[in-house]
């Protein structure tokens, strides 16, 4: 017995059909889920670094901070060294400060005099956490009327 053509097509389109609507098998699924799986495992990973990063960034603008605040206190330097050190809001902070030679102190000695200020500050468990600014002061006048190395 022959089959009319139409039913024949008819018959071809009902299993195109039915197997564009069979889904997914249970290995796609699996490779699916793996795959978001693994771009949301990064995805996590780079968020915390972020944010790790970030917080490291806010207490080295701090320290920063505390640093210019320290050389900044000293608009002159005094005529003997300093050296102080402290804490200040978690973070252990040391300013120095030395003769800086130059060419005019020995060949000229009413020439002023400079002073190198460092200040240090460090910060956290790690003794790598730390910044460090130098700057140049002028040597502090003495006062007028006085011998200068007088007390």
């Amino acid at each position: 017995m022959k089959v009319p053509p139409q039913i024949v097509r008819r018959d071809a389109r009902q299993r195109a059909t039915r197997s564009s609507q069979r889904g997914f098998s249970l290995l796609e699924i699996l490779v699916a889920f793996t795959i978001a799986a693994l771009a949301l495992g990064m995805i996590y990973q780079v968020m915390g670094n972020d944010a790790r990063q970030t917080g490291g960034l806010a207490q080295r603008q701090r320290a920063l901070a505390l640093a210019q605040s320290l050389l900044a206190a000293y608009t002159v330097a005094p005529p003997q060294d300093v050296h102080d050190s402290g804490e200040s809001a978690g973070y252990g902070w040391r300013i120095d400060s030395a003769p800086y030679p130059t060419p005019a102190n020995s060949s000229n000695p009413q020439a002023p005099h400079l002073h190198e200020l460092r200040a240090q500050v460090s910060w956290g468990n790690d003794a790598a956490r730390s910044i460090e600014l130098r700057t140049l002061r002028p040597e502090r006048l003495p006062p007028p009327g006085s011998l200068g190395n007088a007390p």
